[in-house]
Order: structure tokens, then sequence, then C-alpha cells
């Protein structure tokens, strides 16, 4: 089961993602049992995660952007990022991690697009179940829209539960096993994932892996799991 270890980057700090209400994320070292720093450089330097997901919250609001910190970490550890990305130069100036296209900031035709080209990640971006989505050619119930990206050769699908984000409540087994049987590409989850009977049940129901974070910063997922 891959753990991709999530850095939630605002104004240059590390903080506390909980339930999409981001302007309530707070630096991470209040709040986490690991880590006595909100740098990311030096976050990742103690934990040395096998895999990185980076959002960048400042381009994902709206508010200025944290690119050359997220090309830095990509020149050191395996990195995913979601910064809110809406067209091609953005992508391109993403330089070594991989593009992670939200539903939330991107169109169909830039996954379209992009993943023509190069290795590209979605992010079926949810709140309540319903796909969070700017683009009307998005704006699908979730089980569709897995339908609609089969079509498109993307390395593979996040499914980002954003009301569960930093909430280690649990996850829900029958949508991820009707998500996983509907889905021609690899799924990973964000959101909810509590510990590693979470890890071992989403394996079981054919996901294949899961975004975490509380879970490591609160000591309910070993260290282990989330490294080499």
């Amino acid at each position: 089961m891959r753990c991709i270890f999530v850095l939630d980057i605002f104004n240059g700090e590390v903080v506390h993602a909980q339930r999409g209400e981001r302007e309530r994320y707070r630096p991470i070292h209040l709040s986490s049992r690991l880590v006595s720093s909100s740098i990311p450089l030096a976050i990742l330097e103690s934990i040395a995660p096998r895999e990185v997901y980076v959002a960048d919250l400042n381009s994902l609001r709206g508010l200025g952007e944290n690119l050359s910190l997220t090309v830095e970490i990509a020149s050191k550890w395996p990195t995913m990022a979601d910064a809110g990305l809406s067209d091609m130069d953005g992508i391109r100036r993403l330089d070594g991690a991989v593009p992670v296209l939200g539903t939330e900031t991107a169109s169909l035709d830039l996954m379209e697009r992009a993943a023509s080209s190069m290795p590209i990640v979605a992010s079926v971006d949810m709140l309540g179940r319903s796909v969070l989505a700017r683009d009307p050619a998005l704006k699908l119930p979730p089980e569709e829209l897995i339908r609609r990206l089969n079509e498109i050769p993307l390395r593979e699908v996040i499914l980002l539960e954003l009301d569960r984000v930093g909430t280690s409540k649990g996850i829900d087994p029958d949508f991820l096993r009707k998500m996983a049987r509907l889905s021609s590409h690899p799924l990973l989850l964000g959101g909810g994932v509590k510990d590693p009977h979470d890890l071992a049940l989403l394996e079981s129901l054919g996901i294949e892996g899961a975004l975490v974070a509380t879970a490591v910063h609160n000591l309910s997922i070993p260290l282990e799991m989330i490294r080499d």
C-alpha cells in the first residue's frame, strides 16, 4: 500500500488541513506530535518520506504561490503537486513534480491535452460527495466522472474528500469499492485515513494508495509506512 506524505503549504509553511476550511488552517507544529517546526524542508529531512504530495494553498486560493519551494522539494523527493493549475504554462513551471490537475481549478480539456504529452494525476475534488468544479464538463456525480476520466491516459486518479481531510474519521468502504470497480486508473484516496487498519482495508478494496498527514502527525500511522 502506497502512503504518500502530504504537505499543505501556505505562505511557505506547512499547515494542518482540516475539512477544506482553508482560511482556518494553522501551522502544523501547533498540533503535531511528531515535528516542532512548520518549515517544509526541515519536516521532510526529519521524516524522510518515500514520496510527497504538495498542495500549494496560496495558488489554490489565488493568494500568490509557493512554486520555487515546490520545485525544490521535487528535486529531492518524488513529488506530485496540486498548485491550482489551469493552463499548460503553469504545468510546465512545475519542473520535476508530477502535476496534479484538480477538478476544482482545471478543465477537462486541460487534463486531456496535458495527459497526451506527460504523466498527469487527476484529482476528483469532492465536498459531501459533490464534485467541486469550475468546468461544467467535470461537474458530474463522482461515478460518472470516473467513467469519463477512464478515457484519458492519466497516471492515476485521486479521490479527494475535502470534508474528511484532517479528521481521521475513517473511510467509506462501499463508496470506495464502487469507485475502484469503475476506474481503469489506479486510485489514491485523500481524506479520513486514520490508521494502518484503514490502509489495509483500502488495499482490500482495490485502492492503490492513500494521501496521509494528520494520522502521521498524531502517530497513528508509523513512520515506517511512509518511508522506503
